[in-house]
């Protein structure tokens, strides 16, 4: 067997179907970009179609197959209209990526029932709606794979994590209940941890020049992320080299986590 051939065996997402929420930009644009190119046919769930069109039509334009749907994960109806949508694309998704997240973080002293509330429905409980609706059917296949992208601060406290916070630190433990429930079925459910990556879900962070130098300092690689460095580790998570990995915290951080 050439290196190739068994490199495309061990990766390859050929056939596989993959939803990707919060893939029109920044991690999830990325890690929608990296499955498509790795053979897999992509849907995108984001709010904003401008954004969700320029990213289907880049990886249209370069032989990928991918397709979005607009939808609102803010409430639970919004979560199931979308999610029957994306599975009416490509058919029912064995790649469940929950990208698509909210960053209200004014400090716990000025934190308000509506932020609590709006944070906790779009990073935690979409997710777990999204969970039940699409880890059955994987389950009953016998192949899944649910990738959640969490955050430092499920782990620690820093730059005001307020309810953010909250809602990854929860993210990671609806991950680990996740694998408990469909593991023995084929389906593994991890979670990505990134350090400070320069998105524009953190571009009020990123104004301070001082407090990007400072975040770069704490890793081990002296560069804060970029959205690139996550499609290496997603394409391994989503694929068959995976498959007793399940029930994790993958930190991509530059060692920020234990510098």
């Amino acid at each position: 067997m050439t290196s190739q051939a068994y490199l495309s065996e061990l990766f390859s997402l050929d056939g596989r179907v993959a939803l990707v929420t919060g893939g029109s930009s920044g991690i999830g644009r990325a890690i929608a970009g990296a499955l498509a190119r790795a053979g897999a046919s992509v849907v995108i769930v984001a709010r904003r179609e401008p954004e969700l069109t320029a990213t289907v039509e880049e990886l249209t334009s370069g032989g990928c197959r991918a397709g979005w749907v607009s939808g609102d994960l803010s409430t639970r109806e919004g979560v199931r209209t979308a999610a029957e949508a994306a599975a009416s694309v490509f058919g029912e998704p064995d790649i469940l990526v929950n990208s698509a997240g909210i960053n209200l973080r004014p400090p716990m002293t000025e934190l308000t029932d509506d932020v609590w509330d709006t944070t906790l429905a779009v990073n935690l409980e979409a997710p777990y709606l999204l969970g039940q609706r699409f880890g059955p059917g994987m389950a009953e296949r016998g192949f899944g794979r649910i990738i959640h992208i969490t955050s430092q601060q499920a782990h620690r406290a820093f730059v005001q994590s307020g309810a953010y916070g909250v809602s990854k630190g929860g993210l990671e433990s609806l991950a680990r209940s996740q694998a408990e429930a469909w593991s023995p079925h084929g389906v593994t459910c991890n979670t990505l941890v990134p350090g400070f990556v320069l998105t524009p879900l953190n571009a009020r962070l990123a104004t301070d020049p001082e407090k990007v130098a400072s975040l770069a300092a704490r890793t081990m690689t002296g560069r804060n992320g970029l959205p690139e460095d996550f499609a290496g580790a997603a394409v391994f998570l989503a694929s068959g080299a995976s498959g007793y990995v399940t029930g994790q915290s993958i930190f991509v951080d530059g060692g920020l986590s234990v510098h």
